[in-house]
């Protein structure tokens, strides 16, 4: 089984002894998923504009027909 606080203690050892190296290392590991969440929100974004473009029209729809009665 993996030891957890052993791992812990060598991840703040190596912050302690060598800060720069550790930051660097975790702002490359994180980067990618930053951009990934940029994307992904960005797609949401345009789905969501979609989604009330429709919803507008459909409802400009409906009143049109609701005075034609």
């Amino acid at each position: 089984m993996v030891d957890i606080k052993a791992w812990a203690e060598y991840v703040v050892d190596w912050a302690a002894k060598d800060p720069y190296g550790f930051l660097t290392t975790v702002i490359l590991a994180v980067t990618p998923l930053f951009l990934v969440n940029a994307i992904v929100s960005q797609k949401l974004v345009k789905m969501v504009e979609a989604r009330e473009k429709d919803q507008k029209k459909e409802q400009k729809c409906q009143e049109n027909i609701a005075k034609a009665k």
